[in-house]
C-alpha cells in the first residue's frame, strides 16, 4: 500500500489544493518500508489527484480539502483520510496501527485562505 500525506516541514499541510509537497510512504500494510518527499510542481486540486494516481498512491492523509478535490480523488480510486493535523510520520504510523484520528466530514468550502490559516483546525475543518 502506498500512502501520501500533504507535507510541509514534517507536518501535515492543511490545504490540499495548495499543497506543494507530498511525503509518500511505501508500506507492507503494517510498517513503512520506504518514504520520499515529492514536489507536486504547483498543480491544482484536480491535477493533484492525477499526480497522486501517477505515483501509485492508494491512500491520502490530509488536513482541509474541498468538494472538487474529494471527487477527483474518488475518481482516481484514492482512499481519503481528511481532517488530520500534526506530524506526518506519526499519522502514517497511526493509520497503519488502525487508530488514526481523522474527520471524514472535513470540508474546506472557501478559498480566501490568509497566511496562517489552517483549514483542518477550525472553521472550514468542521
Amino acid at each position: 500500500m502506498k500512502i501520501a500525506v500533504t507535507y510541509e516541514n514534517g507536518q501535515i499541510y492543511q490545504h490540499f489544493g495548495h499543497c506543494e509537497n507530498f511525503k509518500v510512504y511505501d508500506t507492507d500494510g503494517q510498517t513503512v518500508t520506504a518514504s520520499q518527499v515529492i514536489n507536486a510542481m504547483g498543480s491544482g486540486h484536480g491535477a493533484l489527484a492525477g499526480f497522486l494516481q501517477q505515483h501509485g498512491v492508494d491512500v491520502l492523509i490530509c488536513g482541509g480539502i474541498g468538494g472538487g478535490a474529494r471527487i477527483a480523488l474518488a475518481q482516481a480510486g484514492i482512499q481519503l483520510y481528511p481532517g488530520v493535523v500534526g506530524d506526518a510520520d506519526a499519522a502514517v504510523a497511526a493509520l497503519l496501527a488502525g487508530n488514526l484520528d481523522y474527520n471524514p466530514n472535513t470540508m474546506c468550502s472557501h478559498h480566501s485562505h490568509d497566511d496562517g490559516h489552517a483549514c483542518g483546525s477550525h472553521g472550514c475543518g468542521s
